[in-house]
């Protein structure tokens, strides 16, 4: 099966599988004690900052998880945009495990900004109101779009102004650093970002993501987090293992970088239709379009791919580390066939 449906639905890069294998020798220390992990932190702290506290953990949902128990409590609440992950598509996971309060805030392209967090930022100190701790931001956003350097640091500038954290979901970091042509420190530890969920599984991991820790405050009780929220691998080198893999030869870059020109391509050949509209900029490995119904109907006969708002016709279709151009060629044939049925 090919899909355009998400990049989670993507296989695992040949080099991360064999870094797994390479990892199923003999016997080796549980739970982080090994020489994979500690390979893997070496590398995260070398690519982030040396500063930096590295937790590896199954998932992404888990991982976002740990990460704002570490940096609330029940009494805080956490503003994120209508359209985030841990209020839209993670089944009340991080309420449930905080206890926090989630303020989800309407944007028009998935981004937050200074001016739509502010009228957020009141009831400080007052006993009857959940007390604004965490701003949360997702890098790539669920619409695609990408935060700037600048962007991000005019939210932290806010956020700890207030005595916040920003937590960022970097479940799509590597396609936002690969798209803006600069490090993933550059968009993280330099930008002020307080704890990241750094994500690989969307691009080329088995499974596995990170919780990378900035603010040295934080670190003191993170690990006993993850151990309660049922995030701490016993076989860890598994996790570790591939994380080596992703970081050698910047294989990370190379998928995302990949997945972005094929999502470009893609783009190039779908605008040339007058009855094609897109309605988030193409900034990433998504894209987000609407086209007539039948259309769309005729395209699913062949291709999986998600209804974003299926009343409107709009579709959301995903590149990854693994779409191929002869995916891409074949998909704008089958669009070009079914547009004319239509005709």
């Amino acid at each position: 099966m090919r899909s355009f449906a998400s990049d989670n639905n993507s296989g695992v890069h040949p080099f991360v599988m064999e870094a797994i294998v390479e990892a199923n020798k003999d016997h080796a220390l549980g739970y982080g004690d090994d020489q994979w992990t500690a390979e893997a932190v070496r590398q995260l702290k070398e690519v982030f900052t040396l500063e930096c506290e590295p937790l590896l953990v199954f998932n992404g949902t888990g991982c976002n998880v740990v990460a704002l128990q570490i940096a609330t409590r029940p009494f805080h609440s956490i503003l994120c945009a209508e359209t985030a992950h841990i209020f839209a598509d993670e089944c009340g996971a991080p309420v449930k495990n905080t206890g926090c309060q989630i303020r989800p805030i309407a944007t028009h392209d998935g981004k937050l900004t200074p001016e739509l967090i502010s009228p957020f930022l009141h009831g400080f100190n007052d006993q009857h109101h959940s007390q604004p701790g965490v701003i949360y931001l997702s890098q790539c956003t669920e619409l695609g779009t990408l935060y700037t350097a600048e962007e991000l640091k005019a939210i932290t500038a806010l956020a700890h102004q207030h005595g916040m954290f920003v937590h960022m979901d970097g479940a799509r970091l590597a396609n936002a650093a690969a798209a803006l042509n600069v490090s993933l420190k550059a968009l993280t530890a330099d930008c002020g970002i307080d704890l990241l969920s750094f994500g690989g599984t969307k691009n080329g991991l088995m499974m596995g993501e990170c919780v990378i820790i900035f603010h040295p405050e934080l670190a003191k009780n993170a690990r006993f987090y993850r151990k309660q929220s049922a995030q701490l691998a016993s076989k860890m080198r598994y996790l570790s293992a591939q994380f080596t893999a992703y970081f050698t030869g910047d294989l990370w870059l190379k998928n995302a970088t990949h997945a972005n020109e094929m999502a470009i391509m893609l783009y190039n050949e779908l605008k040339k239709y007058p009855e094609i509209h897109f309605t988030q900029k193409v900034e990433s490995n998504a894209l987000f379009l609407t086209m007539p119904h039948k259309v769309i109907g005729k395209l699913l006969e062949k291709w999986f791919f998600y209804f974003w708002n299926e009343e409107a016709g709009e579709i959301r279709l995903v590149t990854s580390f693994d779409t191929t151009r002869e995916d891409v060629l074949d998909f704008l044939e089958t669009v070009k066939n079914c547009l004319n049925i239509k005709k």
